[in-house]
């Protein structure tokens, strides 16, 4: 499942039961599909066929307003010295043990960041703080176009709804 600083619409149902049933929790996205490594500056390097194009969130008007979001999480990485993308990633690494990103790359720079978010730690007060600049609502454009809905796991019906008879 996506989860991420940016993609958090998991944490109300699909992870509380994962962790109810023990049930592992993999998650691709860790960068925001990249949005984490650069910010807003993503999208200029974008080939014509990137997938990301057809996102709202990666749409200009929406990547200017969320480039606040990767600004506070710059400015906490200085801090902690250590880059956006490693402060991202640590950041889903400490959602728990049974929790395991899958950030994906195709350069080793950004493979060699990835396995240096192993080594930044962060206190509750941090992760509350990295939480609140990516609160519900701050984030602008949804995760899919309209075209792909169907494609968020997370928007499943709750098991109260089906019409199944036993």
């Amino acid at each position: 499942m996506e989860w991420s600083l940016w993609s958090r619409d998991v944490e109300q149902d699909i992870i509380p039961t994962c962790r109810e049933l023990g049930i592992g929790i993999v998650c691709y996205s860790p960068l925001g599909r990249g949005f984490f490594s650069v910010g807003s500056k993503l999208a200029d390097s974008l080939s014509d066929d990137d997938f990301r194009k057809l996102l709202p969130r990666f749409q200009p008007e929406n990547l200017e307003k969320n480039a606040l979001i990767f600004e506070s999480v710059n400015a906490m990485a200085t801090r902690k010295g250590c880059t956006p993308s490693q402060l991202a990633l640590a950041w889903v690494h400490h959602q728990g043990s049974d929790v395991c990103p899958i950030p994906g790359t195709t350069k080793m720079e950004n493979f060699n960041q990835n396995v240096g978010a192993l080594s930044v730690k962060l206190t509750p007060e941090e992760m509350a703080e990295l939480e609140s600049y990516a609160a519900t609502g701050d984030v602008h454009g949804d995760r899919y176009p309209e075209m792909m809905n169907t494609w968020k796991d997370s928007e499943t019906p709750p098991l109260s709804s089906w019409k199944v008879e036993c």
